[in-house]
């Protein structure tokens, strides 16, 4: 069974996965508008992935309070 402890390094763990993956849209996104003629679809997708990243990343944070709020 997972301690407490064990539940909140896995969530911090994903957290901070989401949170390599956004940046790494953010590095893509800064890229794509240096471009001369930026592909408008491109950034599109950028943006959605970000916010579904985003949502992800509130997800975690709710699971992580309620674990903290959790008696051992």
């Amino acid at each position: 069974m997972l301690t407490k402890e064990d539940k909140i390094q896995i969530i911090n763990a994903h957290s901070k996965s989401l949170n390599y993956s956004k940046y790494n849209l953010q590095i893509d996104k800064i890229q794509e508008n240096s471009k001369t003629a930026p592909d408008s679809a491109s950034i599109e997708v950028i943006d959605a992935q970000i916010s579904d990243i985003d949502k992800q990343l509130a997800a975690l944070d709710s699971e992580l309070t309620a674990v903290n709020s959790l008696t051992e």
